[in-house]
């Protein structure tokens, strides 16, 4: 069974939606991964909430019903990286 590696990323700055900055296949994806490695970025895995965001196009805002979702993986990020809500 050939798997295809998908990414997303998301930029969030505390005031507004987070918003879909990236997405990509494969390669594409493998470089989005390699440039959240490194400039530190925590790294969230789950297939099934990147099948949902992939949907958006980039620039878009995540839709209301992930709200509480995206909330605490990104609350979960900021202890990781020693920062407060």
């Amino acid at each position: 069974m050939n798997s295809t590696k998908s990414a997303i990323a998301l930029v969030y700055d505390g005031k507004n939606t987070p918003t879909l900055t990236a997405k990509g296949e494969d390669d594409l994806a493998e470089a989005i991964l390699a440039l959240a490695r490194e400039h530190d970025v925590p790294i969230y895995e789950n297939p099934d909430l990147v099948r949902l965001l992939a949907r958006l196009e980039l620039g878009d805002a995540i839709p209301e019903v992930l709200y509480r979702t995206m909330a605490e993986i990104i609350a979960f990020a900021w202890y990781l990286k020693g920062k407060h809500l």
